[in-house]
C-alpha cells in the first residue's frame, strides 16, 4: 500500500495541471531544426521543433507523447524555452538530471519549475521521459548552429 500511496503524490494535483497543458504543443511549419528522441525503457516519445537566432530559441514547438511526468517536464520547457539560450538549455538539462539522479540543486530560472518533478527522483524508470524534451531541445539546438535561421 505504501507504493501506492507514494505514486499518487508523485501524480500530484500540480503535475496533471502541468501534463494537461503543454504550451506550443505540435509542430512547425518550417523549423531550422527538428529532433525526434524516444525514452526506449517506456516508448515515450518527443519530437521538438525550433529556429533560432544568435544561439537563441525564436519559434518552438514540441509533440509530446508521454506519461504524465513527460508532459508536465514539456510544459515547462513549452512555458520559458523562446528566448532561451543554448547555453540555459544546456544548463537546465544538466540540473534536471542532477537534480532526478543525485538530488541535486533545482535547474536555474526561468526553468525553476523543474522542481515539482523532484519527487521523480525516486523512479528511474521515470527519469529518461522526464528528461526527453531537453534532450531534444539541445539536440535540435546543436543542428540549428548549422542552418540557415528560420525567415
Amino acid at each position: 500500500m505504501s507504493g501506492e500511496t507514494d505514486l499518487i503524490k508523485l501524480y500530484s494535483a500540480r503535475i496533471l495541471e502541468l501534463a494537461a497543458d503543454i504550451p506550443h504543443h505540435g509542430r512547425l511549419e518550417a523549423p531550422e531544426a527538428s529532433v525526434k528522441r524516444r525514452a526506449p525503457l517506456c516508448g515515450s516519445t518527443v519530437t521538438v521543433d525550433i529556429c533560432t537566432e544568435d544561439d537563441t530559441i525564436t519559434d518552438y514547438a514540441a509533440e509530446v507523447k508521454a506519461c504524465a511526468l513527460g508532459q508536465a517536464a514539456g510544459s515547462i520547457v513549452g512555458q520559458h524555452i523562446i528566448g532561451a539560450r543554448f547555453d540555459q538549455v544546456v544548463a537546465a538539462r544538466d540540473a534536471l538530471k542532477d537534480m532526478l539522479k543525485n538530488d541535486g540543486p533545482t535547474p536555474a530560472a526561468p526553468f525553476d519549475g523543474l522542481e515539482v518533478l523532484r519527487p521523480a527522483r525516486d523512479y528511474k524508470n521515470r527519469h529518461a521521459s522526464i528528461l526527453l524534451t531537453l534532450d531534444a531541445t539541445v539536440d535540435a539546438m546543436q543542428q540549428a548552429r548549422a542552418a540557415q535561421p528560420c525567415d
